[in-house]
């Protein structure tokens, strides 16, 4: 059985999220994911190298050069067939809470899916196992900026 996919983790969404060659009728498509945006645009806009890229992602060196490679192939494809471009779809987290632990005062990242079950139940501290876990965010440049589920406590 192989292993689920790890979450990408992206920063940013396009606001256009299709692309269609000049002229009318219709046309076939690629769909490029949001992870594969986020290659392209580490790589080739920010200019980052290969293994910051990753660490901004949160994959492997390997697993980003499959996605950029793969955004490359979909981007070239479209460009030389005349195929539209949807964007969409994935396997990515946009948020990154800080979380802290009132109990015991742990203080970790969290990814904003996994912090949405705080208030449920669901979510106890890696260290010592405490339900009483907040997101820690005020906004200040933390990619939650308060999106997230805090239960009404602002730390």
């Amino acid at each position: 059985m192989a292993r689920p996919t790890k979450w990408r983790r992206i920063e940013y969404v396009p606001t256009s999220n299709h692309f269609i060659p000049k002229g009318g009728g219709k046309f076939l498509e690629n769909q490029l994911k949001l992870e594969e945006i986020e290659a392209i645009r580490l790589k080739d806009i920010e200019g980052l190298e290969q293994s910051e890229c990753a660490n901004r992602m949160e994959v492997s060196r390997p697993t980003f050069q499959r996605i950029l490679n793969e955004a490359r192939k979909k981007i070239a494809d479209s460009i030389i067939n005349g195929k539209a471009i949807r964007i969409g779809g994935g396997n990515f987290t946009r948020n990154i809470c800080q979380a802290i632990c009132i109990d015991c005062n742990t203080i970790w990242n969290e990814s904003y899916e996994n912090m949405s079950k705080i208030g449920k139940g669901e979510f106890i501290c890696p260290q010592c196992g405490s339900s009483e876990v907040y997101c820690q965010s005020k906004g200040n440049g933390q990619f939650c900026n308060g999106n997230c589920n805090r239960r009404g406590r602002n730390l």
